[in-house]
C-alpha cells in the first residue's frame, strides 16, 4: 500500500543573517539563526538552493525533493540585485554578461553568460533600508544580474573578479516567482510552476 503525501511549498523572504537551513551541528549551532525561526515550517520543509548567511531575499521552501530537483536545474533563471562597491563601469557590466573566470574550491570556472545591467534600486522593493558601510567609504552602485546557475557565492565571486565587490546581496526573483514579501515573511503557495 502507498502512502500519499501532499507537499507544501512556500516563499520565504530570508532575512540577512540568517542561514538557509533548519538544523545546524556542532558548535557554531548556538551561533546561527535558522529558517525555522522564521515561521513555522512542517516537518521535511527544505530550502531549494540556498542564500548565504549574508545575503537576503526571495528563497523557495518545499517538502517535496523532486521539485527542489527540478527547481535547481538550469531551466529557471535566478535574478539577483547587488549593491557593488564603487561606481560599476560598463566595461566591467560586459565582462559579466560574457562569463567570469572565478575560483571554486581551488578550480578555476568559467561562468556562464548572463544578463547584467546597472539599475537604480526600485523604491518599492520589500527591503530593509540597510547601510553595509558608511558613505565616507565612497561611491556604491546598483546592478541586476540574471543566472541560470547557481555555484557556491557565484556572485559575490563575479562582481569581485571585475574589481566590484559585493556589498549587498539580495534575490529578487526564481523564474517567474518574484520578492514581494517583507523580510522574515513566509507565504504557502500551491505550486511554484
Amino acid at each position: 500500500m502507498y502512502k500519499i503525501t501532499k507537499h507544501q511549498h512556500f516563499t520565504l523572504h530570508k532575512p540577512y543573517g540568517y542561514l538557509s537551513q533548519f538544523i545546524v551541528n556542532g558548535k557554531q549551532k548556538k551561533r546561527n539563526k535558522l529558517l525555522g525561526e522564521l515561521y513555522d515550517f512542517p516537518s521535511g520543509t527544505m530550502a531549494i538552493g540556498r542564500l548565504d548567511k549574508k545575503s537576503e531575499g526571495l528563497l523557495l521552501l518545499t517538502t517535496d525533493g523532486k521539485v527542489s530537483y527540478d527547481m535547481l536545474s538550469h531551466k529557471y533563471e535566478k535574478e539577483y540585485y547587488v549593491q557593488v562597491d564603487g561606481n560599476i563601469t560598463e566595461q566591467a557590466i560586459q565582462q559579466l554578461k560574457e562569463g567570469i573566470e572565478i575560483s571554486l574550491e581551488g578550480t578555476i570556472y568559467k561562468t556562464m553568460p548572463c544578463e547584467a545591467s546597472r539599475i537604480e534600486i526600485p523604491a518599492d522593493l520589500p527591503i530593509e533600508n540597510r547601510k553595509p558601510r558608511d558613505e565616507r567609504h565612497g561611491p556604491k552602485s546598483w546592478i541586476s544580474i540574471t543566472l541560470r546557475e547557481g555555484k557556491y557565492r557565484q556572485v559575490r565571486k563575479m562582481t569581485s573578479a571585475v574589481g566590484f565587490p559585493t556589498l549587498r546581496l539580495i534575490r529578487v526573483r526564481i523564474g517567474d516567482i518574484t520578492l514581494k514579501l517583507s523580510k522574515g515573511e513566509a507565504e504557502k503557495v500551491a505550486n511554484f510552476y
